[in-house]
């Protein structure tokens, strides 16, 4: 009776969360609501902000500061038309004072970006708009909400799987997060750079320092691991897909600034 419950929760779980993406058109699993995931992620920034402010790590530098806003200011106002639900989201951006090379954007418009990547890669203007407006895309393309579902059901096939087998089979996580996950997370960071590198377009950011960026950050990272065990396209695919982005993407960017 146990297992058939589960059977039936997993198959009901996955007919009914699968819906298609108002921005893209792709099939994704949602298991979680918009408003999950938005109360979640806003309760997580805070949390974030409150212990980077306790350990001194809230920038203070109001140049910086200010130039970070209006750069995202100018995405917001692109985003809100792409995704017209965005406009009711309480969007907020950070600078966290840390050597990381980093930036995120949460459900709901939730957003941080790191000094490290800012001064490590000399980042211009444009080249702060493209991390921005692909972290900005993660949270318009509901990847957050897919990674929460895609745990969820991960964590439900790892039960199942244990019922099935008379035994403990959450040692194989690591297995089901190479097979289930990275793939996915791989699809939907080049999504992002699909739609972020046309979101920084239509605020009159310059789509080439999309490729100038992963130039640099390809030289950042070195060593990096091999594509299939990264959640991010290796740098070179990364430059080729985005330079065939450009050419498409230079009419609305020089639309946007005249």
């Amino acid at each position: 009776m146990k297992r058939t419950l589960v059977v039936t929760a997993l198959l009901a779980a996955s007919l009914t969360g699968c819906q298609e993406n108002p921005v893209s058109g792709r099939k994704q699993l949602v298991l979680v609501s918009e408003e999950q995931a938005q109360a979640s992620s806003a309760q997580a920034y805070a949390s974030t902000l409150s212990e980077a402010e306790k350990k001194g790590k809230l920038s203070r530098d109001a140049a910086l500061n200010n130039r970070v806003k209006r750069i995202t200011d100018r995405l917001i106002a692109e985003a809100r038309l792409m995704y017209p639900p965005s406009r009711d989201w309480k969007w907020s951006v950070a600078v966290i004072d840390e050597p990381t090379l980093n930036a995120w954007c949460m459900p709901g418009g939730k957003m941080a970006i790191y000094t490290g990547i800012v001064n490590k890669l000399n980042l211009n203007d444009d080249e702060i708009a493209q991390i921005m407006g692909h972290e900005i895309s993660h949270a318009l393309l509901g990847h957050g909400r897919e990674r929460m579902s895609r745990a969820m059901a991960m964590q439900g096939g790892l039960m199942l799987g244990s019922i099935v087998a008379g035994q403990d089979l959450s040692a194989l996580g690591a297995v089901a997060d190479i097979a289930l996950t990275l793939p996915n997370s791989r699809a939907g960071e080049s999504e992002a750079d699909r739609y972020g590198i046309e979101l920084a377009a239509r605020a009159g950011y310059d789509p080439r320092a999309a490729v100038r960026l992963w130039e640099k950050m390809g030289a950042a990272s070195g060593n990096s691991p091999p594509q299939f065990l990264s959640t991010h396209p290796a740098p070179d695919n990364r430059i080729q897909a985005l330079n065939a982005l450009v050419p498409k993407m230079m009419p609305i960017y020089e639309k946007a600034r005249s």
